[in-house]
C-alpha cells in the first residue's frame, strides 16, 4: 500500500487549505484507521486528527475547532480540511494509515506513511 498526499502549498494567514491522501495498491487489505500528523522544522512529529474506519474522529487540541478531517472508504482517501490557518501550523503534513493486510490464516497489521506535503502559512 502506497499513501500520496496533495494539496500542500503557500497560503496566507486565515487562509485555508484541503489535503488529500489516497492509498494506492490497497487489493485484499483493509485500510483502518488513517490520521493525520506534522512535523514543523526543529519540531517532533505530531499528531493533528484521526479517523476511524467507522468515522470517529479524533484532534489534537490545538487544531480543534479549525481543522477537519474526514474520508471516502470507497476511495481509500483521506482528507484534512485547514481553515483559518496560523504561521505555527507551518510544517509537512503526513498521512498515516493502519493497514491490514490478511496473509494465509492471520492478518498482519502494518503502519503506512506517505512522503509528506508542505504547507506554508505567511503572516
Amino acid at each position: 500500500v502506497q499513501l500520496v498526499e496533495s494539496g500542500g502549498g503557500l497560503v496566507q494567514s486565515g487562509g485555508s487549505l484541503r489535503l488529500s491522501c489516497v492509498a494506492s495498491g490497497v487489493g485484499a487489505s483493509i485500510i483502518n484507521d488513517m490520521a493525520w500528523y506534522r512535523q514543523a522544522p526543529g519540531k517532533q512529529r505530531e499528531l493533528v486528527a484521526k479517523i476511524t474506519s467507522g468515522g470517529s474522529t479524533t484532534y489534537t487540541d490545538s487544531m480543534k475547532g479549525r481543522f477537519t478531517i474526514s474520508r471516502e472508504n470507497a476511495k481509500n482517501t483521506v482528507y484534512l480540511q485547514m481553515n483559518i490557518l496560523k504561521p505555527e501550523d507551518t510544517a509537512v503534513y503526513y498521512c498515516n494509515a493502519e493497514v491490514l493486510v490478511p496473509i494465509i490464516e492471520k492478518t498482519v497489521r502494518l503502519e503506512e506513511w506517505g512522503q509528506g506535503t508542505l504547507v506554508t502559512v505567511s503572516s
